[in-house]
């Protein structure tokens, strides 16, 4: 079981995992092992809640295609190991993400004190500037 929230788990079945060779520079390790974890979740044939399956469909990231799936590929490690441990913690963090509700942003206005505390400031700016351009008669 992988756990997302205190009421929300997957069972693992439901990850696809898929090892590729890792890409860029790295020598003949590289080239003959296949190390880089690459983690493929279908999110409208899953058991998710149906908050969280529209939230993860609705979400601008560029892991989650236009097909419903989430891609995760990771290659930092040399380890195959240590690279499907780093997608999984992405995963969890991305789907934990969408279950997190955002506190409505209540406008405030910046109070008389500030305000005038602000033009008091940008007048002796601006008087210190315009105290440089003076130019003397000769």
């Amino acid at each position: 079981m992988i756990t997302i929230s205190n009421r929300v788990e997957l069972q693992e079945n439901e990850i696809e995992w898929q090892f590729i060779r890792s890409s860029g520079a790295g020598g003949q390790h590289l080239n003959k092992v296949s190390t880089a974890a690459q983690l493929i979740f279908d999110i409208k044939n899953s058991s998710l809640p149906e908050f969280y399956q529209e939230r993860l469909l609705n979400k601008a990231d560029h892991r989650i295609t236009k097909s419903g799936k989430i891609i995760i590929k990771c290659q930092a490690s040399r380890s195959q190991d240590s690279n499907r441990q780093t997608a999984l913690e992405q995963f969890i963090a991305l789907v934990a993400s969408v279950g997190e509700v955002q506190k409505k942003r209540i406008p405030t206005r910046a109070t008389k004190g500030s305000q005038t505390r602000r033009l008091d400031t940008k007048k002796q700016k601006g008087a210190t500037k315009a105290m440089r351009q003076q130019k003397t008669d000769y």
